[in-house]
């Protein structure tokens, strides 16, 4: 399953795409999703860390917690993340 994601810009695609999951290690470093304020997805890392990501709107910021949940449920897993200006491609599995 894929999802595309805009972000506000390249910087955050890019910051978004790097919290969500690491290659090497194929492991997902957001534990939750803290808070969703407007267009601003605020995320716990297993760091025990937080970081916010801007996201292009609130659809998006909505899209991308319903696409997560299966993972931070440890139902699926994150295979791949493609960045494409500030639109990131997320596939799970």
């Amino acid at each position: 399953m894929k999802v595309k994601i805009a972000c506000e810009d390249k910087y955050e695609a890019q910051k978004l795409a790097s919290l969500i999951f690491i290659k090497d290690a194929k492991e997902t470093f957001i534990t939750s999703i803290l808070n969703i304020v407007e267009n601003e997805l605020v995320v716990a890392l297993k760091d025990k860390s937080a970081h916010s990501v801007i996201l292009k709107d609130e659809a998006q910021a909505e899209i991308f917690a319903d696409f997560i949940q299966s993972v931070l449920d440890k139902e699926q897993k994150i295979i791949s993340t493609a960045i494409s200006d500030q639109h990131v491609e997320i596939t799970k599995g």
